[in-house]
Protein backbone atom coordinates (compact mmCIF):
# COMPACT_ATOMS: atom_id res chain seq x y z
CA UNK A 1 0.00 0.00 0.00
CA UNK A 2 1.54 3.42 -0.62
CA UNK A 3 1.42 6.61 1.35
CA UNK A 4 -1.65 8.21 -0.86
CA UNK A 5 -3.62 4.99 0.06
CA UNK A 6 -2.90 5.05 3.75
CA UNK A 7 -4.26 8.52 3.88
CA UNK A 8 -7.61 7.70 1.84
CA UNK A 9 -7.89 4.22 2.69
CA UNK A 10 -11.35 3.36 4.35
CA UNK A 11 -11.41 0.64 7.06
CA UNK A 12 -12.88 -3.00 6.31
CA UNK A 13 -10.93 -2.98 2.55
CA UNK A 14 -10.52 -7.01 3.18
CA UNK A 15 -14.33 -7.36 3.51
CA UNK A 16 -16.52 -9.88 1.59
CA UNK A 17 -19.26 -7.50 1.30
CA UNK A 18 -17.02 -4.74 0.10
CA UNK A 19 -15.63 -6.70 -2.99
CA UNK A 20 -19.35 -7.23 -4.19
CA UNK A 21 -20.07 -3.33 -4.17
CA UNK A 22 -17.28 -2.41 -5.67
CA UNK A 23 -17.61 -4.53 -8.26
CA UNK A 24 -20.84 -2.62 -8.83
CA UNK A 25 -19.77 0.99 -8.10
CA UNK A 26 -18.34 2.03 -11.68
CA UNK A 27 -21.76 1.03 -13.23
CA UNK A 28 -23.59 2.41 -10.44
CA UNK A 29 -21.59 5.84 -11.21
CA UNK A 30 -21.67 5.79 -15.19
CA UNK A 31 -25.67 5.23 -14.72
CA UNK A 32 -26.27 7.81 -11.99
CA UNK A 33 -26.74 11.05 -14.24
CA UNK A 34 -29.29 9.00 -16.18
CA UNK A 35 -31.86 8.68 -12.88
CA UNK A 36 -31.35 11.92 -12.01
CA UNK A 37 -32.10 13.61 -15.57
CA UNK A 38 -35.01 11.17 -16.42
CA UNK A 39 -36.48 11.14 -12.65
CA UNK A 40 -36.32 7.45 -12.75
CA UNK A 41 -35.94 4.75 -10.13
CA UNK A 42 -32.86 2.56 -10.54
CA UNK A 43 -34.49 -0.70 -10.89
CA UNK A 44 -31.26 -1.61 -13.15
CA UNK A 45 -28.69 -1.28 -10.05
CA UNK A 46 -31.63 -2.57 -7.72
CA UNK A 47 -31.25 -5.97 -9.60
CA UNK A 48 -27.89 -5.54 -9.17
CA UNK A 49 -27.51 -5.09 -5.58
CA UNK A 50 -30.09 -8.23 -5.42
CA UNK A 51 -27.97 -10.55 -7.48
CA UNK A 52 -25.41 -9.88 -5.01
CA UNK A 53 -27.34 -10.14 -1.70
CA UNK A 54 -27.33 -6.72 -0.97
CA UNK A 55 -30.62 -6.21 -0.42
CA UNK A 56 -31.72 -7.88 3.12
CA UNK A 57 -27.62 -8.06 3.81
CA UNK A 58 -28.80 -7.31 7.58
CA UNK A 59 -31.33 -9.55 7.54
CA UNK A 60 -30.67 -12.53 9.58
CA UNK A 61 -29.69 -16.04 7.39
CA UNK A 62 -32.30 -18.24 9.12
CA UNK A 63 -35.05 -15.63 6.89
CA UNK A 64 -32.37 -15.86 3.60
CA UNK A 65 -30.39 -13.18 4.34
CA UNK A 66 -26.45 -12.23 4.98
CA UNK A 67 -26.77 -11.72 8.91
CA UNK A 68 -24.56 -8.92 8.25
CA UNK A 69 -24.35 -6.53 10.93
CA UNK A 70 -24.99 -2.57 11.48
CA UNK A 71 -21.22 -2.20 10.72
CA UNK A 72 -21.39 -3.88 7.41
CA UNK A 73 -24.02 -2.13 6.01
CA UNK A 74 -22.54 1.37 6.49
CA UNK A 75 -19.33 0.46 5.03
CA UNK A 76 -21.58 -0.81 2.02
CA UNK A 77 -23.69 2.62 2.12
CA UNK A 78 -20.86 4.71 1.84
CA UNK A 79 -19.17 2.80 -0.93
CA UNK A 80 -22.40 3.35 -2.85
CA UNK A 81 -23.05 6.56 -2.09
CA UNK A 82 -19.38 7.63 -3.46
CA UNK A 83 -20.89 6.45 -6.79
CA UNK A 84 -24.72 7.02 -7.12
CA UNK A 85 -26.78 8.72 -3.68
CA UNK A 86 -30.20 7.06 -4.97
CA UNK A 87 -28.95 3.65 -5.06
CA UNK A 88 -27.19 4.25 -1.13
CA UNK A 89 -30.52 5.33 -0.25
CA UNK A 90 -32.25 2.40 -1.27
CA UNK A 91 -29.65 0.09 0.39
CA UNK A 92 -30.55 1.80 3.97
CA UNK A 93 -34.43 1.36 3.64
CA UNK A 94 -33.39 -2.55 2.53
CA UNK A 95 -31.21 -3.42 5.44
CA UNK A 96 -32.34 -0.58 8.31
CA UNK A 97 -35.35 1.50 9.30
CA UNK A 98 -38.16 -0.60 8.46
CA UNK A 99 -36.96 -3.95 8.08
CA UNK A 100 -34.89 -3.39 11.37
CA UNK A 101 -38.15 -2.49 13.23
CA UNK A 102 -40.26 -5.97 11.66
CA UNK A 103 -36.78 -8.01 12.19
CA UNK A 104 -36.82 -6.97 15.93
CA UNK A 105 -40.21 -6.70 16.66
CA UNK A 106 -42.50 -8.65 14.38
CA UNK A 107 -44.24 -11.93 14.37
CA UNK A 108 -42.59 -15.12 12.79
CA UNK A 109 -44.79 -14.22 8.89
CA UNK A 110 -44.37 -10.66 9.60
CA UNK A 111 -40.74 -11.09 9.32
CA UNK A 112 -40.89 -13.97 6.75
CA UNK A 113 -43.25 -11.18 5.28
CA UNK A 114 -40.35 -8.43 4.80
CA UNK A 115 -37.56 -11.04 4.19
CA UNK A 116 -39.29 -12.31 0.88
CA UNK A 117 -39.98 -9.17 -0.25
CA UNK A 118 -36.73 -7.36 0.71
CA UNK A 119 -34.61 -10.10 -0.36
CA UNK A 120 -36.46 -10.20 -3.70
CA UNK A 121 -35.84 -6.28 -4.37
CA UNK A 122 -38.42 -4.34 -2.43
CA UNK A 123 -37.59 -1.01 -0.79
CA UNK A 124 -39.87 -0.68 2.07
CA UNK A 125 -41.70 2.23 2.82
CA UNK A 126 -41.73 4.21 6.58
CA UNK A 127 -44.65 6.28 6.49
CA UNK A 128 -44.26 8.54 9.32
CA UNK A 129 -44.91 12.26 8.13
CA UNK A 130 -48.01 14.03 7.83
CA UNK A 131 -48.95 17.52 5.95
CA UNK A 132 -49.36 19.30 9.71
CA UNK A 133 -46.84 16.82 11.23
CA UNK A 134 -43.02 16.47 9.90
CA UNK A 135 -40.92 17.06 13.18
CA UNK A 136 -43.69 17.18 15.69
CA UNK A 137 -44.09 13.46 14.28
CA UNK A 138 -46.51 12.84 17.56
CA UNK A 139 -49.27 15.41 16.20
CA UNK A 140 -49.93 12.79 13.51
CA UNK A 141 -54.19 12.73 12.74
CA UNK A 142 -53.86 9.31 11.27
CA UNK A 143 -56.01 6.67 12.79
CA UNK A 144 -56.44 3.11 13.17
CA UNK A 145 -59.73 1.83 14.89
CA UNK A 146 -60.32 -1.48 16.28
CA UNK A 147 -63.00 -3.44 14.45
CA UNK A 148 -63.13 -7.03 15.36
CA UNK A 149 -59.80 -9.00 14.16
CA UNK A 150 -59.06 -6.12 11.83
CA UNK A 151 -57.78 -2.12 11.49
CA UNK A 152 -59.53 0.42 10.16
CA UNK A 153 -57.02 3.56 8.28
CA UNK A 154 -57.85 6.77 7.73
CA UNK A 155 -55.47 9.74 6.91
CA UNK A 156 -52.92 11.19 4.82
CA UNK A 157 -49.27 10.96 4.85
CA UNK A 158 -47.17 13.13 3.36
CA UNK A 159 -43.11 12.58 1.85
CA UNK A 160 -43.34 8.98 2.03
CA UNK A 161 -39.97 7.79 0.30
CA UNK A 162 -40.61 5.12 -2.20
CA UNK A 163 -44.74 5.69 -2.45
CA UNK A 164 -45.65 3.45 -5.43
CA UNK A 165 -42.64 1.28 -5.89
CA UNK A 166 -42.45 0.59 -2.61
CA UNK A 167 -44.44 -2.91 -1.57
CA UNK A 168 -43.72 -2.92 2.23
CA UNK A 169 -45.10 -0.54 4.36
CA UNK A 170 -44.84 0.33 7.69
CA UNK A 171 -47.26 2.39 8.64
CA UNK A 172 -47.42 4.63 11.99
CA UNK A 173 -51.08 5.55 12.98
CA UNK A 174 -52.82 6.52 16.21
CA UNK A 175 -54.83 3.68 17.37
CA UNK A 176 -58.15 3.09 18.90
CA UNK A 177 -60.10 0.66 20.50
CA UNK A 178 -63.36 -0.32 19.77
CA UNK A 179 -65.37 1.98 22.43
CA UNK A 180 -63.06 4.98 20.99
CA UNK A 181 -60.66 5.17 23.93
CA UNK A 182 -56.77 5.93 21.69
CA UNK A 183 -54.50 2.96 22.97
CA UNK A 184 -51.37 4.68 21.33
CA UNK A 185 -49.32 4.67 18.13
CA UNK A 186 -48.65 1.79 16.88
CA UNK A 187 -47.02 0.65 13.46
CA UNK A 188 -48.98 -1.57 10.95
CA UNK A 189 -47.80 -3.36 7.94
CA UNK A 190 -49.42 -2.66 4.51
CA UNK A 191 -48.71 -5.02 1.32
CA UNK A 192 -49.29 -3.24 -1.83
CA UNK A 193 -48.77 -5.11 -4.95
CA UNK A 194 -50.91 -4.06 -7.54
CA UNK A 195 -48.68 -5.83 -10.18
CA UNK A 196 -49.32 -8.96 -8.31
CA UNK A 197 -52.63 -8.74 -7.57
CA UNK A 198 -52.33 -7.24 -4.09
CA UNK A 199 -53.99 -3.95 -4.24
CA UNK A 200 -56.21 -3.55 -0.62
CA UNK A 201 -59.12 -1.42 -1.39
CA UNK A 202 -58.30 2.47 0.71
CA UNK A 203 -54.81 2.83 0.02
CA UNK A 204 -54.18 5.30 -2.47
CA UNK A 205 -50.75 7.14 -4.12
CA UNK A 206 -52.38 10.82 -4.15
CA UNK A 207 -49.25 12.54 -6.08
CA UNK A 208 -45.40 12.69 -5.98
CA UNK A 209 -43.45 15.99 -4.74
CA UNK A 210 -40.91 17.26 -7.66
CA UNK A 211 -37.72 17.35 -6.01
CA UNK A 212 -34.58 19.34 -5.69
CA UNK A 213 -32.32 16.21 -5.72
CA UNK A 214 -32.71 12.44 -5.50
CA UNK A 215 -34.76 13.08 -8.41
CA UNK A 216 -35.32 9.15 -8.92
CA UNK A 217 -36.78 8.81 -5.71
CA UNK A 218 -40.35 9.18 -5.36
CA UNK A 219 -41.41 11.17 -2.30
CA UNK A 220 -45.37 10.67 -2.25
CA UNK A 221 -48.53 11.64 -0.41
CA UNK A 222 -50.74 8.82 0.62
CA UNK A 223 -54.13 8.53 1.74
CA UNK A 224 -55.61 5.85 3.31
CA UNK A 225 -59.78 5.92 2.93
CA UNK A 226 -61.53 2.65 5.45
CA UNK A 227 -58.25 0.48 4.91
CA UNK A 228 -58.47 -2.45 6.41
CA UNK A 229 -55.69 -4.37 8.18
CA UNK A 230 -55.02 -7.60 9.58
CA UNK A 231 -54.45 -7.61 13.48
CA UNK A 232 -51.71 -9.31 12.60
CA UNK A 233 -50.39 -7.11 11.16
CA UNK A 234 -49.94 -4.65 13.42
CA UNK A 235 -46.05 -4.86 14.74
CA UNK A 236 -46.17 -5.01 18.98
CA UNK A 237 -43.66 -4.03 20.18
CA UNK A 238 -41.89 -4.46 24.15
CA UNK A 239 -43.25 -1.66 25.19
CA UNK A 240 -46.86 -2.11 24.45
CA UNK A 241 -49.36 0.37 22.11
CA UNK A 242 -49.45 2.78 24.87
CA UNK A 243 -45.73 3.93 24.55
CA UNK A 244 -44.99 1.68 21.58
CA UNK A 245 -44.12 4.32 19.44
CA UNK A 246 -40.84 5.03 21.39
CA UNK A 247 -39.45 1.35 20.20
CA UNK A 248 -40.71 2.13 16.92
CA UNK A 249 -38.42 5.33 16.96
CA UNK A 250 -35.39 3.19 18.63
CA UNK A 251 -35.41 1.17 15.73
CA UNK A 252 -35.55 4.21 13.75
CA UNK A 253 -31.97 5.34 14.55
CA UNK A 254 -30.48 2.81 12.42
CA UNK A 255 -32.08 4.81 9.46
CA UNK A 256 -30.54 7.83 11.20
CA UNK A 257 -26.87 6.34 10.66
CA UNK A 258 -27.61 4.89 7.48
CA UNK A 259 -29.07 8.28 6.16
CA UNK A 260 -25.78 10.32 8.02
CA UNK A 261 -23.78 7.71 5.81
CA UNK A 262 -25.19 8.71 2.88
CA UNK A 263 -24.44 12.13 3.28
CA UNK A 264 -20.79 10.90 4.54
CA UNK A 265 -20.47 8.76 1.48
CA UNK A 266 -21.63 11.68 -1.02
CA UNK A 267 -18.99 13.98 0.76
CA UNK A 268 -16.40 11.57 0.18
CA UNK A 269 -17.04 11.07 -3.79
CA UNK A 270 -16.55 14.57 -3.61
CA UNK A 271 -12.97 14.83 -1.93
CA UNK A 272 -11.89 12.06 -4.63
CA UNK A 273 -13.45 14.05 -7.50
CA UNK A 274 -11.40 17.03 -5.95
CA UNK A 275 -8.28 15.43 -5.01
CA UNK A 276 -8.61 14.12 -8.83
CA UNK A 277 -8.92 17.34 -10.58
CA UNK A 278 -6.84 19.59 -8.49
CA UNK A 279 -3.81 17.46 -9.83
CA UNK A 280 -4.96 17.84 -13.07
CA UNK A 281 -6.31 21.47 -13.64
CA UNK A 282 -3.58 24.16 -14.49
CA UNK A 283 -3.90 27.64 -14.20
CA UNK A 284 -0.79 30.14 -14.13
CA UNK A 285 1.12 27.69 -15.21
CA UNK A 286 1.05 24.83 -12.97
CA UNK A 287 -1.25 22.99 -11.57
CA UNK A 288 -3.63 24.40 -9.22
CA UNK A 289 -2.75 21.53 -6.39
CA UNK A 290 0.24 24.02 -5.73
CA UNK A 291 -1.89 26.90 -4.45
CA UNK A 292 -2.29 26.54 -0.70
CA UNK A 293 -5.40 28.47 -0.50
CA UNK A 294 -6.78 25.07 -2.32
CA UNK A 295 -4.59 22.80 -0.29
CA UNK A 296 -6.49 24.12 3.13
CA UNK A 297 -9.66 23.68 1.79
CA UNK A 298 -9.02 20.20 0.59
CA UNK A 299 -7.51 19.73 4.20
CA UNK A 300 -10.64 20.99 5.67
CA UNK A 301 -12.87 18.56 3.87
CA UNK A 302 -10.69 15.75 4.67
CA UNK A 303 -11.01 16.04 8.06
CA UNK A 304 -14.55 16.70 8.09
CA UNK A 305 -15.72 13.59 6.04
CA UNK A 306 -12.77 11.48 8.31
CA UNK A 307 -14.37 12.58 11.33
CA UNK A 308 -18.17 11.99 9.93
CA UNK A 309 -16.64 8.69 9.31
CA UNK A 310 -15.28 7.81 12.59
CA UNK A 311 -18.46 9.23 14.60
CA UNK A 312 -20.86 7.27 12.47
CA UNK A 313 -18.62 3.87 12.78
CA UNK A 314 -19.04 4.29 16.30
CA UNK A 315 -22.79 4.79 15.73
CA UNK A 316 -23.22 1.65 14.06
CA UNK A 317 -20.77 -0.74 16.86
CA UNK A 318 -22.89 0.32 19.09
CA UNK A 319 -26.14 -1.52 18.06
CA UNK A 320 -23.68 -4.43 17.59
CA UNK A 321 -22.73 -4.80 21.00
CA UNK A 322 -24.03 -7.91 22.98
CA UNK A 323 -27.93 -7.23 23.89
CA UNK A 324 -28.38 -4.21 21.25
CA UNK A 325 -30.78 -4.30 18.42
CA UNK A 326 -30.17 -0.62 17.48
CA UNK A 327 -27.93 2.27 17.18
CA UNK A 328 -27.57 4.01 20.81
CA UNK A 329 -30.02 7.39 20.18
CA UNK A 330 -27.74 9.99 21.39
CA UNK A 331 -24.26 8.37 19.39
CA UNK A 332 -27.10 8.03 15.89
CA UNK A 333 -28.47 11.85 16.33
CA UNK A 334 -25.18 13.45 16.88
CA UNK A 335 -23.71 11.10 13.92
CA UNK A 336 -26.06 12.23 11.69
CA UNK A 337 -26.36 16.44 12.54
CA UNK A 338 -22.55 16.37 12.33
CA UNK A 339 -22.00 14.14 9.24
CA UNK A 340 -25.22 15.70 6.93
CA UNK A 341 -24.04 19.16 7.70
CA UNK A 342 -20.11 18.39 7.17
CA UNK A 343 -21.45 16.68 4.01
CA UNK A 344 -23.12 19.84 2.29
CA UNK A 345 -19.79 22.02 3.08
CA UNK A 346 -17.18 19.20 1.60
CA UNK A 347 -19.64 19.17 -1.43
CA UNK A 348 -19.90 22.88 -1.62
CA UNK A 349 -16.09 23.36 -1.55
CA UNK A 350 -15.40 20.65 -3.37
CA UNK A 351 -17.67 22.40 -6.35
CA UNK A 352 -16.17 25.66 -6.23
CA UNK A 353 -12.65 24.28 -7.27
CA UNK A 354 -13.96 22.96 -9.94
CA UNK A 355 -15.23 26.66 -10.48
CA UNK A 356 -17.65 26.56 -13.63
CA UNK A 357 -17.28 23.29 -14.39
CA UNK A 358 -18.53 22.23 -11.04
CA UNK A 359 -21.45 24.21 -11.51
CA UNK A 360 -21.94 22.79 -14.94
CA UNK A 361 -23.26 19.25 -15.74
CA UNK A 362 -20.14 17.81 -17.43
CA UNK A 363 -19.25 16.78 -13.61
CA UNK A 364 -21.21 15.16 -11.05
CA UNK A 365 -20.96 17.49 -8.33
CA UNK A 366 -23.73 19.64 -9.34
CA UNK A 367 -26.02 16.50 -8.90
CA UNK A 368 -24.25 15.81 -5.59
CA UNK A 369 -24.57 19.32 -3.85
CA UNK A 370 -28.63 18.40 -4.62
CA UNK A 371 -28.30 15.52 -3.78
CA UNK A 372 -26.99 16.24 -0.33
CA UNK A 373 -28.85 19.08 0.73
CA UNK A 374 -31.51 16.26 1.88
CA UNK A 375 -30.02 14.94 4.51
CA UNK A 376 -30.26 17.46 7.07
CA UNK A 377 -34.14 17.57 6.51
CA UNK A 378 -34.76 14.18 5.96
CA UNK A 379 -34.48 11.64 8.65
CA UNK A 380 -34.78 14.33 11.47
CA UNK A 381 -33.45 18.09 11.02
CA UNK A 382 -30.58 19.00 12.30
CA UNK A 383 -32.09 21.03 14.51
CA UNK A 384 -34.03 18.29 15.95
CA UNK A 385 -30.92 15.97 16.27
CA UNK A 386 -29.15 18.49 17.76
CA UNK A 387 -32.07 19.49 20.53
CA UNK A 388 -31.85 15.62 21.29
CA UNK A 389 -27.87 15.68 21.78
CA UNK A 390 -28.45 19.06 24.10
CA UNK A 391 -31.46 16.90 25.98
CA UNK A 392 -28.73 14.04 27.02
CA UNK A 393 -25.70 16.40 27.64
CA UNK A 394 -27.97 18.56 29.83
CA UNK A 395 -30.07 15.35 31.36
CA UNK A 396 -33.27 17.96 30.64
CA UNK A 397 -36.39 16.19 28.74
CA UNK A 398 -36.57 18.18 25.24
CA UNK A 399 -37.79 19.38 22.63
CA UNK A 400 -39.96 21.73 25.17
CA UNK A 401 -43.45 21.51 25.10
CA UNK A 402 -45.64 24.55 25.81
CA UNK A 403 -45.78 23.53 29.72
CA UNK A 404 -41.77 23.87 29.28
CA UNK A 405 -39.16 21.50 29.69
CA UNK A 406 -38.71 19.26 32.91
CA UNK A 407 -35.74 17.31 33.96
CA UNK A 408 -36.07 13.47 33.50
Amino acid sequence: MTRQDRITARPGRDSPWLDRIRALTPAFAERAAHWDRTRSYCWQNVADLTAAGLMGMAIPRALGGGGASTFDVVQIVEEAARACTLTARILVEANMGGVGAVMAYGTDAQKRLAADLVLAGDKPAICISEPHAGSAATDMATRADRRGDRWVLNGTKHWITGGGVSKLHLVFARAFDERGAELGIGGFLVHVDPAGGIAPAGFEVVRHERTMGLCGMPEAELRFTDLEVPDDMLLRTPSGMAHGFADLMTAYNGQRVGAGTIAMGVAAGALDHARRYLRQREQFGRPIAEFQGLQWMLADMDALVHASRLMLHEAARSADREGHRFPDMLLAARAKAFASESAIKVVNDALQMFGARGYGGEEPLERMYRDVRMFTIGGGTAQILKTQVAGAILGMKTPQTRDGSAPR
